[in-house]
């Protein structure tokens, strides 16, 4: 059986919405986009960069796709793009018409709970998500959720879309703590029940 591994930037108050970039998440009218890029270091590049090298495909939401698809396919002038090309991705989406046109993608058309746990459950291949906190709302409380590395950054945004679903009650292991140069400490944590 696989595994998923999710992979979030998160404010001291637990929000992960547009960490990247002003535009790219501006529901509820958030005006806080681009706010991790301040926190960018060597260090969180080499910790994040072995998740990335590490053998095993990527999972996303439908809008984190499309964004990543935007930023890195076919790009040969970073380290990202070529990893990404080759690895292969899984796209869960309602919208069963919908077509990924990444190389190497698939979709999972339908309820994520149940087409990833079908994945799960039919490869040995190790999963990764990026971003897709609408994907995660559905993934964690269903217990899809194998292991978190959550880079914590020195910020509190007071608004925006928190990582963990209201009401959910989630234990977990610390298994690796590594701090940056720029106050952010990523965690990876294991799930415990």
């Amino acid at each position: 059986m696989g595994t998923v591994t999710i992979v979030e930037h998160v404010s001291l108050d637990g929000v992960v919405q547009a960490p990247g970039a002003p535009d790219e998440d501006t529901r509820g009218g958030f005006a806080h986009g681009g706010w991790f890029g301040p926190y960018v270091d060597s260090v969180l590049g080499e910790v994040m960069g072995r998740g990335l090298a590490a053998e095993g495909g990527m999972l996303f939401g439908r809008r984190t796709y499309e964004s990543l698809q935007a930023a890195w396919a076919g790009t040969t002038d970073n380290p990202f793009g070529p990893v990404l090309d080759a690895k292969p991705k899984y796209v869960a989406s309602r919208d069963t018409g919908y077509t990924p046109t990444w190389v190497n993608s698939t979709l999972l058309a339908g309820d994520a709970a149940d087409t990833v746990a079908e994945l799960k459950a039919a490869t040995d291949l190790d999963l990764t998500v990026l971003g897709s906190p609408d994907l995660l709302a559905t993934l964690l409380p269903a217990g899809l959720v194998d292991d978190a590395w959550l880079t914590v950054a020195p910020v509190a945004l007071g608004c925006g879309r928190t990582l963990f679903p209201a009401g959910a009650h989630l234990r977990w292991e610390l298994v690796e703590s590594v701090a940056t140069t720029t106050g952010v400490v990523a965690n990876h944590y294991r799930f415990a029940g």
